[in-house]
């Protein structure tokens, strides 16, 4: 076990890790919430959205040419743009159709139904991502400059690295995040989205198209699946049919641990889970990650069960 300004230097470390796995959580876990806010549906298969998110990005720059490593000096943005915004329009299509022909039908069918219905879309993705990409995981073009500021920069001698990757998902996910919330705040259909969030019925005595809206809320669901596909990617360099399951059941977690429905609460659990996750797999293993995230949230439940900022359906 290292000690003194080692351990300083892995806790550091751990903390830049954390942050930018905390924004791939929080932007899935926003998908998560978002959903549950409008109809209380715990959308399950959210997650395997997310990876087929990264197969449209995987595929598009294959298509264009970049199915190799390009390394400093030839990063194509123009390819990364338009990879990115065909996954999310992918993605925010496929969610938008799911909940057209496998959700609506049973939206006032018992709680158990629309569940069972979104399981059964996730094993439908799954094996489309199966069927898509292969089994085995499939390796990500590393198109991104390999740049670490703290020692290229600074010319520091350290553990810590930040690097050009981690500065572009944050500098990614959080105007994304930021952007969910103007949106949902200052548009009119934002406020359409709250007021369905609130009372659906009255919303639509008032004139709301409730199936508009919700219609756009799992279009901007799918939106921010598909752009966390394409920071994962270019991030981790791999995906693999699988890679939902996870993403899935940690941004869910995050999703309740910030508080299910609450948009804000979304984005703050999951930077948390991030940070928790890279801290118990630094200083105990990573067979310990998934007992230490869980065991935040039930110690989160216990003591505040509505999660860190309280349920918050018209957020």
């Amino acid at each position: 076990m290292p000690c003194g300004g080692a351990r300083i230097d892995l806790f550091l470390a751990a903390i830049v890790i954390g942050i930018t796995n905390g924004a791939f959580i929080a932007l899935i876990a926003l998908g998560y919430t978002l959903v549950y806010g409008i109809i209380e549906l715990i959308n399950f298969s959210h997650g395997d959205l997310f990876m087929l998110g990264t197969f449209a990005c995987l595929t598009t720059l294959t298509l264009l040419g970049f199915a190799t490593e390009v390394g400093i000096g030839g990063t194509p943005w123009w390819a990364l743009l338009a990879a990115m915004l065909l996954a999310m329009a992918f993605c925010g299509t496929l969610n938008v159709l799911a909940e057209r022909i496998a959700y609506r039908p049973l939206r006032k069918a018992p709680r158990l139904a629309p569940l069972i219905s979104a399981i059964g879309v996730s094993f439908i993705y799954v094996n489309l991502g199966l069927l898509w990409q292969g089994p085995t995981p499939r390796r990500f073009p590393d198109l991104l400059p390999q740049y670490d500021f703290v020692s290229q920069m600074f010319g520091l001698e350290t553990l810590v690295r930040f690097t050009f990757k981690d500065l572009f998902v944050l500098g990614l996910a959080i105007p994304l995040m930021l952007a969910l919330a103007w949106v949902i705040r200052n548009t009119r259909m934002g406020k359409a989205m709250r007021a369905v969030a609130q009372d659906s019925e009255m919303a639509s005595q008032m004139g709301i198209d409730v199936n508009r809206v919700i219609s756009f809320t799992f279009l901007l669901g799918g939106i921010l699946a598909g752009a966390a596909g394409l920071m994962y990617g270019l991030y981790n360099n791999n995906t693999v049919f699988t890679l939902g399951f996870d993403a899935g059941l940690k941004a869910f977690t995050a999703a309740v641990l910030g508080g299910i429905g609450n948009v804000s609460g979304a984005a703050l659990g999951g930077f948390v889970l991030g940070l928790l996750s890279a801290i118990v797999i630094t200083f105990l293993g990573g067979q310990w990650d998934s007992v230490g995230v869980f065991s935040l949230l039930v110690i989160i439940l216990v003591f505040k069960p509505t999660g860190l900022l309280g349920q918050g359906a018209s957020d």
